[in-house]
């Protein structure tokens, strides 16, 4: 398994898209055998792909995408890029990927030129455990081995580390709890380059976000659980951050109901600093054991 910065390096080759004109580029896929793209990479992507139309003096504020189709991690991704405005302090563009002559993905994302302002934010969660007292998911892959076997096979370019239990152990091993808290950071060095770390925060940001909906019912992922694909996904991003420094994502689900679930999460760093805030919407459905 493919790990640390080794893995980071890969993930940073994902981000850098092959720009085919002014606003078309293209993107890769990594080859592990999954049967889809992995939504925080098409999402990272495709910001990437509107960044690199905005003045980099202007910084990702909120991102807004959907997800419309599975990605076919076989073949590229196409993304283009419409210049929707460009005013005195905010740029806004659409982002849309695209495969088999088709749309799989779109997003909508916002840059502003840094201003000064009011500052303030709900405190940060007390009495967490530090990210070194967290079991690691290698910890939990080698309990349960037969349930982490894709998961071994993938790159792990982001350290994820749950405060609870994961949502992919097997049914009746979860207990139900209303709160989910993820320790993440990329396992390896970023370049200092502001766009590369908010395209990986929101890599990152799609890892767990869902499985704070089944939290809240003590349910499980795979056999015997819950099949499921994000459908949308926005982000906030609030304070100036490192992706390779350890950040809480501390996540809960509002509203499930019709086979889809709401989960919202906010990301704070160890010293207490919100940097960011996600929402996303899901597709559950039970299946068999």
């Amino acid at each position: 398994m493919l790990q640390g910065q080794a893995a980071v390096d890969q993930l940073l080759e994902l981000l850098d898209l092959k720009q085919v004109d002014a606003a078309t580029f293209q993107g890769e896929s990594p080859q592990t055998g999954a049967q889809r793209v992995f939504g925080g990479q098409v999402a990272g992507q495709a910001l990437v792909a509107a960044g690199r139309t905005v003045d980099p003096s202007r910084h990702v504020h909120s991102l807004h995408g959907y997800f419309v189709r599975p990605g076919d991690p076989t073949v590229p991704i196409t993304f283009h890029v419409e210049q929707i405005r460009d005013g005195r302090s905010f740029s806004v563009r659409r982002s849309t990927a695209r495969q088999h002559g088709r749309t799989i993905f779109f997003m909508s994302a916002s840059f502003q030129v840094p201003e000064e302002g009011l500052d303030h934010q709900e405190p940060a969660p007390v009495g967490v455990p530090e990210p070194e007292d967290v079991p690691t998911i290698l910890h939990w892959a080698d309990r349960y081995p037969e349930r982490m076997a894709m998961f071994k096979a993938s790159p792990r370019s982001v350290d994820v580390r749950y405060v609870g239990v994961p949502g992919w152990v097997p049914p009746g091993d979860r207990d139900a709890e209303p709160l989910q808290r993820v320790w993440m950071r990329l396992d390896g060095k970023l370049p200092d380059d502001p766009l590369i770390h908010a395209c990986a925060l929101t890599y990152a940001s799609d890892m767990s976000l869902l499985d704070a909906v089944l939290s809240t019912h003590g349910e499980v992922w795979g056999p015997g659980g819950v099949i499921g694909a994000s459908l949308d996904h926005a982000l906030w991003f609030h304070r100036p951050f490192r992706a390779d420094e350890w950040f809480l994502y501390d996540s809960s689900s509002p509203s499930a109901s019709g086979a889809r679930g709401l989960a919202g999460g906010r990301m704070f760093t160890r010293e207490g600093r919100h940097i960011a805030s996600a929402v996303q919407e899901g597709l559950l459905r039970r299946i068999g054991g």
